[in-house]
């Protein structure tokens, strides 16, 4: 299993606007992907700005590629997520998973 992260930041006049989109469209196009596993969006306060911690699970980095294409580090966000980001990291970190509840 690999979890996939990724950070952005909100756009400050609608700091909730990419929650929602993440829970309306990202999440439901995640599900119907063979090798998806789940997916969180955590959220903090910080220096005055919101900002988002995306984590996505997968069952191998190949199930990655059908998400993100052929080069996995690169971050994938639609351009109906980018017009309620402030900004975003341009690359996407992963994790294979050491332990799990289900382990």
């Amino acid at each position: 299993m690999i979890v996939r992260t990724w950070r952005a930041r909100a756009a400050a006049e609608n700091p909730g606007a990419y929650g929602r989109y993440f829970a309306d469209k990202v999440v439901p196009a995640l599900k119907r992907l063979a090798g998806h596993r789940g997916a969180w969006l955590l959220r903090r306060e910080i220096g005055g700005r919101t900002e988002y911690l995306a984590m996505t699970l997968w069952e191998s980095r190949d199930s990655i590629k059908a998400f993100a294409g052929d080069d996995i580090s690169k971050s994938h966000v639609e351009p109906e997520g980018r017009a309620v980001l402030a900004d975003f990291d341009p690359h996407a970190d992963h994790y294979e998973v050491v332990v799990s509840p289900s382990s």
